[in-house]
């Protein structure tokens, strides 16, 4: 078994003493989350440490451990989810696999002892009790209201898909072997204490998930009990192990995670089709065709590979002196499965229009920035010789929290607009809106009016 920490109380704890810049003590901290805008909340969030400070110093570099000595805001962490919340939550109807796995980690490896069916109870707590097993909930934001509002906040802020899980381990338990992840971490402590040790990366940066062995991964650099109110930050690729110690009641803390292929190469793989697209209506030399039998070689010939560099520098060319990339996925994916606006009511604001009906005398103003994107494709519905530039402009007012972060592809659409590129600027002044309705860069007051009333109508402006 591996060497564990002290219960909390003893005054020591065992193993390597955390890293000085990783420590952090909290001076009476936030009693509770900021939620006036997404950077307030990350802010409070992340508390004491400035932002400036954390993606200056930590962000994709190194891990970050808050302390924090406050009942007030350990007692809202523990309100986020507890190990009593998964009797209502069964009553609903819980799958294992899609919504509870039920793991232990067993000589380096995970042991999976999920049955098949709906998850009950009784029956995970006999696990926890009997067989010593880790529950992990998937997706809480999906029935949690306050992790939900969380959560819809930092993807605001971060502009990438936020997801979570929840772990509840018991004593003297371990649920899963060493591994490293491919999304930046952020780990609240919600009940009890548990142990974690954190290795240096073998993957800096990684792109996948994958587990390590013990004899690889070296002693931990860090090595820490994590207790209600702290929180945990480490960057993707840190190798880490959690267990909960023999002798206290169970662990519950939950995992909030971010910039999944979010990456400068997976945003240079996005916009990178748009502009061989564009460039290749204009040079002719992209559009001559490749040598006979090129794809049939075992290896790339020496006239392609040098032909291929040269188009990249002609690409990097146009690149300096373009203003506009295209993206062809990476916007519409992310803002198609990302969560809809935190509503404590209905949600109607989200659905209905309300207020004035904007006309040529209004003055409207965007809302939901956070939640639209605008882009510009080509048209969806054109054949590929014909296709012209639209501007589309896509909204997650509509999304369905129920199926955030689960991989529903075939539940999933997308929500929005579409217009002709002519009204690209018009747009722009709404984005930067307040703005007249009369001031709008279009050719005639019916398309103002046409182009004000379709965005209201999909409760994307108010009249103000």
């Amino acid at each position: 078994m591996p060497k564990k920490a002290k219960p909390a109380g003893s005054g020591k704890e065992e193993g390597p003493v955390p890293c000085k810049q990783m420590k952090v003590e909290a001076a009476g901290g936030p009693s509770a989350l900021n939620f006036d805008s997404p950077s307030s909340l990350f802010e409070s969030l992340i508390s004491p440490i400035k932002t400036e400070t954390f993606f200056k110093e930590f962000w994709e570099q190194k891990p970050l451990l808050i302390r924090r000595d406050d009942p007030a805001l350990a007692t809202y962490y523990g309100s986020l989810f507890k190990l009593t919340d998964l009797k209502s939550l069964c009553s609903r109807g819980m799958y294992y696999g899609r919504d509870v796995n039920v793991c232990r980690c067993v000589s380096g490896k995970k042991k999976v002892l999920n049955k098949d069916g709906k998850a009950h109870f009784l029956q995970l707590r006999k696990d926890l009790d009997q067989k010593r097993a880790t529950i992990q909930f998937h997706q809480p934001q999906r029935f949690k209201d306050e992790l939900w509002r969380i959560q819809e906040k930092l993807e605001c802020y971060f502009g990438s898909l936020v997801g979570s899980n929840v772990y509840i381990t018991p004593a003297g338990s371990q649920g899963l072997p060493p591994h490293y992840d491919d999304v930046e971490v952020f780990i609240l402590q919600l009940e009890g204490e548990k142990h974690w040790r954190l290795y240096h990366p073998t993957v800096p940066l990684a792109r996948e998930y994958s587990v390590e062995a013990e004899e690889r991964i070296g002693r931990p650099v860090h090595e820490f009990m994590l207790k209600p109110g702290d929180l945990l930050y480490f960057p993707r690729g840190t190798i880490h192990q959690a267990d909960t110690p023999a002798g206290l009641a169970h662990s519950t803390h939950v995992t909030i995670s971010t910039y999944q292929n979010n990456s400068w190469g997976d945003f240079l793989l996005d916009t990178i089709s748009g502009l061989v697209f564009d460039t290749a209506k204009e040079d002719v030399e992209l559009r001559a065709g490749i040598p006979r039998q090129l794809l049939l070689q075992v290896e790339s010939t020496t006239v392609a590979t040098r032909r291929l560099s040269g188009f990249l520098r002609t690409l990097a060319d146009r690149l300096e002196g373009t203003k506009e990339l295209l993206s062809s996925d990476m916007k519409k994916d992310f803002i198609m499965h990302r969560l809809p606006p935190y509503s404590a009511g209905d949600g109607a604001e989200l659905s209905t229009p309300g207020g004035k009906l904007p006309r040529l005398d209004s003055v409207v103003r965007l809302q939901f920035k956070d939640h639209i994107v605008l882009t510009v494709l080509p048209d969806q519905d054109q054949s590929d010789e014909a296709q012209e530039k639209m501007v589309y402009i896509y909204h997650s007012l509509k999304n369905r929290r129920e199926t955030h972060m689960m991989g529903n592809e075939e539940e999933t659409e997308s929500h929005g607009l579409r217009f002709p590129l002519s009204h690209l600027d018009a747009l722009k002044q709404i984005w930067n809106s307040p703005i007249s309705v009369k001031d709008l860069k279009l050719t005639t007051d019916e398309e103002r009016e046409s182009l004000v009333l379709s965005l209201w109508t999909e409760c994307l402006i108010q009249v103000v």
